[in-house]
């Protein structure tokens, strides 16, 4: 249960050591974008990647190259996606969300927040995250493509108006 081998230990040496070699190269071949989370695809893009790496340093089931393959499988597509994004708006509607205004001039917008599931409560958190207190001192409070919540302060002017944040 703790102790099964010296081989063992050092197959997750060696393979751990050349798939972190392999990721790296790939990380840095195939761009920043790779780990980005500019959107829902590429987290999970980037969740994946980890997954993969934790499957061939563990798993005696997964030869090196067969996970090196899946790693690059998951950059190349990733990749080509991201390609088709900045070519194609149809392809980049499909991929990409857009932000969804929640809260304007501290008013919350109900049916927004129905919508994307996100309660007052989980509002009221990025606002004190963000340094707020007093929702009156809030332009926006936007979700983001990756998720994250983004808070406007009123003396910043935003040039956000409802009809055009979904």
């Amino acid at each position: 249960m703790l102790f099964d081998s010296f081989s063992g230990l050092l197959r997750v040496v060696v393979v751990g050591t050349l798939a972190y070699a392999a990721v790296a190269i790939m990380l840095r071949t195939s761009g920043k974008r790779t780990l980005s989370k500019l959107n829902a695809f590429d987290f999970v893009v980037t969740i994946a990647l980890g997954s993969t790496l934790a499957t061939i340093i563990l798993s005696k089931d997964v030869a090196l190259a067969e996970g090196v393959a899946a790693l690059a499988l998951l950059a190349g597509l990733q990749y080509v996606v991201a390609w088709l994004c900045v070519r194609s708006k149809r392809i980049e509607a499909w991929v990409k969300s857009e932000p969804t205004l929640l809260m304007r001039k501290g008013e919350y917008l109900q049916e927004a927040m129905r919508r994307e599931r996100v309660t007052s409560g989980e509002i009221l958190a990025a606002v004190r995250g963000a340094g707020g207190g007093d929702l009156s001192e809030i332009d926006a409070v936007i979700l983001e493509t990756d998720g994250t919540l983004s808070v406007v302060r009123t003396s910043v002017h935003s040039g956000i108006d409802a009809a055009s944040a979904r």
